[in-house]
């Protein structure tokens, strides 16, 4: 066969910009090769958990996610029933002082000042003074009944702007810095972990539930649809010559302890697999209860609040929550030992809070 073009020899003056080229793409494929993102199913060395302290706690959650989403596997749980729930105050950001206790505070010295009664009348004089011991002795009741005062008798657009007003502006008194910035870096690091999985995310708390949603995308990127919490009844009236929701002063749910299952029901219609709650007053037994209570596998994590240094340390008076996990084997997540970083701030925020409460 006649093959003029083999014998015919390229002048080196045009073979090399040939072979730099051929080079060049070469190159070039494999930067785009390394540059791909994984496929699914494919692992990468990254730490999913960076903010946790290599120990007992992490190791267990990874391996309880590794056998949940392995096809095949006798504990996998199919994706529409990777439910995870947590609890906001407490687990996914402080409680000391309670946020939203911050905004009835600040709501109520308005209406005082709008109306001096406030002032004379229980509960609501407590709350003005600072009295936190009265709460304790009265209990849930006084609680709900401010709730009621503070949140209701207004639309539901005009709660929103409240609670938007309240976040763009409220700093917490001891780490000066605001409010939406002191998310939990582990907890979000968990929550995203999970996401990656197939797992939805829920948060399920006692605190109110459209106060929760003003913040739940912007800090944990959870939607305002998968918030679950305390919340009033609503009608939807006319006011001001237009059709709108109006928040009543009647308590619809309150989503704490028992009514946490309840809530979970209602909104989700499952079981949680993972659920997550906190050490202070008992209000998560019954979430990390009824998670268990599934025959498929599931996991229970408490986070203990035990470093004064760079967050809080406190106890419950019976460690109801600290007994109920070591009888039912569930995981507590110390912040002092298990948390390589609590919070994740910007530069500014780091520099405003000098950087060394919140790290190592």
């Amino acid at each position: 066969m006649n093959q003029p073009f083999l014998k015919k020899r390229l002048p080196s003056n045009k073979l090399f910009p040939i072979i730099r080229v051929a080079t060049i793409a070469a190159l070039f494929v494999v930067a785009i090769a390394l540059s791909v993102p994984l496929v699914h199913g494919q692992s990468t060395p990254t730490d999913p958990l960076p903010s946790w302290n290599d120990g007992a706690v992490k190791k267990s959650i990874i391996e309880f996610v590794s056998r949940v989403t392995k096809e095949g596997s006798s504990d996998f749980v199919p994706v529409t029933d990777r439910i995870a729930t947590f609890d906001n105050d407490g687990t996914l950001w402080p409680e000391k002082p309670l946020i939203q206790g911050m905004f009835v505070l600040e709501k109520l010295k308005r209406m005082a000042a709008a109306d001096p009664s406030f002032k004379k009348k229980q509960p609501f004089k407590a709350v003005l003074e600072g009295n936190v011991a009265y709460f304790s002795q009265v209990g849930e009741e006084a609680v709900i009944e401010l709730f009621g005062a503070t949140h209701s008798n207004i639309t539901q657009e005009q709660f929103e702007a409240e609670t938007q007003a309240f976040f763009k502006k409220g700093i917490h008194p001891r780490f000066k810095v605001p409010y939406t910035q002191l998310a939990y870096q582990p907890m979000v690091e968990l929550m995203q972990y999970l996401r990656a999985n197939g797992f939805q995310t829920w948060i399920c708390s006692g605190g109110g539930i459209d106060f929760i949603r003003t913040i739940s995308q912007q800090m944990y990127a959870i939607p305002p649809q998968q918030v679950i919490g305390s919340s009033l009844k609503k009608e939807f009236i006319e006011k001001d010559g237009k059709r709108t929701l109006w928040r009543k002063p009647e308590l619809d749910l309150y989503n704490d302890k028992a009514g946490k299952p309840v809530g979970i029901d209602l909104h989700i219609g499952k079981h949680p697999v993972f659920a997550g709650g906190n050490v202070r007053s008992g209000g998560d037994i019954a979430m990390l209860t009824y998670s268990q209570g599934l025959k498929t596998p599931s996991f229970q994590l408490l986070i203990n609040h035990d470093d004064a240094k760079r967050e809080f340390a406190y106890q419950e008076k019976d460690n109801a929550s600290l007994k109920a996990a070591k009888a039912n084997s569930w995981a507590i997540a110390s912040i002092k030992q298990d948390w390589k970083t609590v919070f994740r701030l910007s530069d500014n925020s780091a520099n405003t809070m000098k950087g060394k409460l919140y790290g190592r």
